[in-house]
């Protein structure tokens, strides 16, 4: 999965302008302090930023202020293109992170605990292989 480095500069202004919602999430996830997982933050993934994403297991979080009421139809592209390459999408209310903090983390937790024992499954091998020749019958 590649991503836009055009967006690489505007991912790095996001992090250095963090919402108040974003930055007391970012409290809780950073450091792999929930469930010991990996949290990056404004991480661009194919032509989006993801406000938080792990890769294992393969987790974004969104956290949506007013704004995004007005841009749910963009919201539904971004989240239908993030699950086509793997993510389970979860959405945050900002007020929901004041108001909430701790049922938040345990939604993340459940989540991030569900997919990582989830098995994906694994592609076939690139160039035949699977069996070895001493596996195969012979004539």
């Amino acid at each position: 999965m590649r991503q836009k480095t055009s967006l690489i500069p505007f991912a790095k202004e996001l992090r250095n302008n963090s919402t108040e919602a974003e930055h007391l999430l970012w409290r809780h996830l950073r450091q792999s302090q929930l469930a010991d997982i990996k949290f990056r933050r404004q991480q661009p993934i194919k032509e989006y930023i993801a406000d938080f994403v792990s890769f294992t297991p393969k987790l974004v979080i969104e956290l949506d202020g007013g704004q995004h009421a007005e841009h749910h139809v963009y919201d539904a592209k971004r989240d239908a293109c993030l699950r086509k390459n793997g993510f389970i999408v979860l959405r945050f209310w900002n007020n929901e992170v004041f108001t909430n903090i701790d049922g938040v983390l345990e939604l993340i937790r459940r989540h991030a605990i569900m997919t990582a024992s989830t098995p994906t499954p694994q592609p076939p091998p690139a160039r035949g292989g699977g069996l070895s020749a001493d596996l195969l019958p012979h004539e």
